[in-house]
């Protein structure tokens, strides 16, 4: 397990004086003298377009998508569990895994601006003391089933496995030695993440939890 661990750290916005005040919103005519009746509208603590409609004042924003699943008939109270159990552990391990996304990216896109390989190796050996010092003891908390599904959710977060991730930073044969020893834990770092076959339950798991519904 703790090896597995590190093959996973490697991977890793005054208010206006109001011109319409009600239930605690506010808004303010951005452009008075025009005919149009966009104006501006303060939810706080979020600011939106707004359109006047007669005497109200009507909030223009974007609403995310919305994804609505069947219930689940399950066949068992064993299968219930198990449900229960994924919906903890995707809790628990995909905020890791957003987390490092962010980094892999914010790391990628800084390289691209260093000068040479030197450079660049120097910034991947910072990162990585950086992340198992920061990230080792929380990772030791996962158990063994929490760090195979975090290297899958890994996957879905950048559409790469743990392998081409090792592979791009830090070479072929760094990838292989750590898919190795993974393989003595039963785990494969080449393994992906399929949200319409084997991990279907997993992606409708993720997307409730990132809907905020369980």
């Amino acid at each position: 397990m703790e090896r597995l661990i590190h093959i996973l750290m490697v991977l890793y916005i005054a208010l206006l004086p109001p011109a319409v005040k009600a239930q605690g919103f506010y808004a303010a005519n951005i452009n008075p003298e025009a005919s149009s009746p966009v104006s501006t509208i303060f939810l706080m603590p979020n600011v939106y377009p707004a359109v006047i409609l007669g005497n109200d004042t009507v909030a223009c924003m974007w609403l995310t998508d919305f994804i609505k699943y069947s219930p689940i008939t399950f066949r068992s109270t064993k299968d219930r569990m198990a449900y229960s159990k994924l919906i903890r552990d995707v809790k628990k391990t995909l905020p890791y895994a957003k987390e490092i996304a962010g980094i892999i990216t914010e790391t990628y896109e800084y390289m691209e601006t260093l000068p040479d390989d030197k450079a660049r190796q120097k910034h991947l050996n910072k990162m990585e003391k950086y992340l198992m010092d920061e990230y080792t003891p929380k990772m030791k908390k996962l158990t063994r089933s929490q760090g195979q599904l975090l290297m899958k959710l890994v996957d879905r977060e950048t559409n790469s496995s743990s392998y081409h991730i090792i592979d791009a930073f830090m070479g072929s044969f760094k990838a292989w030695t750590y898919n190795v020893f993974a393989g003595l834990f039963g785990n494969s770092l080449k393994t992906r993440y399929n949200p319409y076959g084997e991990d279907r339950m997993t992606e409708r798991v993720c997307v409730l939890v990132e809907q905020g519904i369980v």
